[in-house]
């Protein structure tokens, strides 16, 4: 039994018919791609076929947002239903961080596996793993499996990031007790090279940080030793991420499942597979978007050749806005060419202008979601009340304090979405409907390493992004009553949990 009954009655006011009362749930969540770098947002045409041939059999949000402009804090409100800037520990984490979502606390993967259904969590995790000193060469406990997954295959961090290997459930893939792995980010490991001392070992330079551990001829983030037989091939990742995922998706008759796909590209080092070398003309980091895309056509063909693209919501969002250089020289600026990774928005990754956390959007349900675009205002704050309410489940979800129902947005049933929203990068921005709010802060405007606009300044900011998308002008002088809803949205939402709608 899934809740049917249940879960009919919830969605009477939705006029969805009974049969799709537990639909498979696929969540793809691509890793820095902004709002411009799919063509169904305004890449040039034939970049991204298999996102786009998404977009038009579903619904493509244009107002969508991650909670942050960055990667571990936008996971962390995605699976948990709380703003991450409400809890300390929730910025970038280094590869050997603890987990930091509270084993037994409801998640997003629970609503869906107390529903029934089986879980699964493939590629990026970046939420930490354990609960003090981690051994990897033993039980890697807790993780995943611990805060609502079935299972997992998953690497700790980012790929720039060691432990540069994949966690399967427990325990590391490949793991051999004769070469011991040694993680450390405090001081490097004596006798391992670094490419910091041994540029030459290099296949691809830094083009800030990521001199520590060398890896597959890569510079990381912090060092590492032992796991030869373990450690990845970056140009394999894409596969062997969607292989785990489509391998799942196979087995999904006669039980719903919900798979959270989270995809390292287009994420640095940029090292797509061979054969996507050379398909965008914008280098490497056009090249990892036609991998993704390849990953998005694989999950999809997966769906449809085993049956299930009817009973299926496919979702394809981003954790954050967009960066070129971001750490490697791999021609991602000098191979830009017109291309505009943020689309009209200003901003990107690490930044509180829209482009920080405006991200790509699309929910699929064939026959249940009407084709089209949606200017609702939606956040991946609420996808943990929303699919619980989409399950069946009674009651809300106590720890998911900033999570609200927005399943008519999600599914084409309500043209508004969310009324406010916080929008963090460092320090918090807020939105009411058209305007934009950024407080007064300091530090410097543009980031020096990857040339971002922050959003810092020392005077207030408000922007009308239906007048002005691109936020160029700011007009707080002239609407002063518009800056003090926005500061007293900002400060409840601070002081009271929930109180954004």
């Amino acid at each position: 039994m899934f809740v049917r009954a249940l879960v009919s009655l919830s969605l009477a006011s939705l006029t969805l018919p009974a049969a799709a009362a537990t639909p498979n749930v696929v969540l793809i969540y691509a890793d820095d791609l902004g709002y411009g770098d799919a063509g169904c947002y305004g890449a040039r045409p034939g970049l991204t076929p298999n996102i786009d041939r998404l977009a038009s059999q579903g619904l493509r949000f244009t107002d969508a947002h991650a909670t942050s402009a960055t990667c571990t804090p936008s996971r962390y409100g995605l699976l948990t239903g709380e703003y991450p800037w409400r809890r300390e520990g929730t910025g970038v984490l280094p590869g050997d961080a603890k987990l930091i979502i509270e084993p037994g606390r409801a998640t997003l993967a629970t609503v869906f596996r107390d529903a029934g259904y089986r879980t699964m969590a493939a590629g990026k995790w970046h939420l930490g793993l354990g609960s003090g000193d981690l051994d990897w060469n033993g039980r890697i406990a807790p993780g995943p499996l611990e805060v609502g997954f079935d299972a997992c295959f998953i690497m700790a961090a980012t790929g720039d990031r060691v432990p540069c290997v994949y966690v399967k459930d427990h325990e590391v893939v490949g793991r051999d007790p004769a070469d011991p792995i040694v993680v450390r980010y405090d001081a490097p490991i004596p006798g391992e090279p670094t490419g910091r001392a041994n540029p030459e070992l290099l296949r691809l330079r830094p083009s800030h940080g990521h001199d520590m551990a060398i890896v597959d001829g890569v510079g990381r983030i912090g060092h590492m030793k032992g796991g030869a037989k373990a450690r990845w091939k970056d140009e394999a990742m894409a596969e062997a991420f969607t292989a785990q995922a489509t391998e799942f998706i196979r087995r999904g008759r006669g039980r719903p499942f919900f798979l959270y796909l989270a995809t390292h590209d287009i994420h640095v080092p940029r090292l797509p597979a061979p054969r996507f070398l050379g398909k965008s003309g914008m280098g490497p980091r056009g090249d990892a978007i036609v991998e993704l895309d390849w990953t998005v056509g694989e999950v999809l063909r997966a769906i449809d050749e085993s049956g299930l693209a009817a009973d299926t919501i496919v979702l394809f969002t981003s954790d954050n806005g967009p960066v070129v250089d971001d750490g490697y020289r791999d021609q991602a600026v000098e191979k830009l060419g017109d291309h505009r990774p943020a689309g009209p928005f200003r901003g990107g990754k690490y930044s509180r202008f829209e482009g920080g956390t405006r991200v790509p959007f699309v929910v699929r349900w064939p026959g249940r979601v009407r084709p089209g675009t949606s200017r609702a205002l939606v956040s991946q704050i609420d996808l943990v009340a929303s699919f619980a309410r989409l399950v069946g489940r009674a009651g809300p979800i106590t720890t998911a304090v900033d999570s609200r129902d927005h399943l008519g947005a999600l599914l084409g049933e309500d043209a508004k979405g969310r009324e406010t929203l916080v929008e963090q990068a460092g320090g918090l921005a807020a939105r009411r409907g058209r305007w934009k709010f950024i407080p007064p802060s300091k530090g410097p405007k543009v980031q020096a390493n990857t040339a971002t606009e922050t959003g810092n300044d020392p005077g207030p900011q408000l922007y009308d992004l239906e007048a002005d998308p691109g936020e160029t002008r700011n007009v707080a002088a002239d609407h002063p009553d518009v800056v003090d809803r926005l500061r007293r949205d900002l400060a409840e939402a601070r002081a009271v949990p929930g109180s954004m709608q």
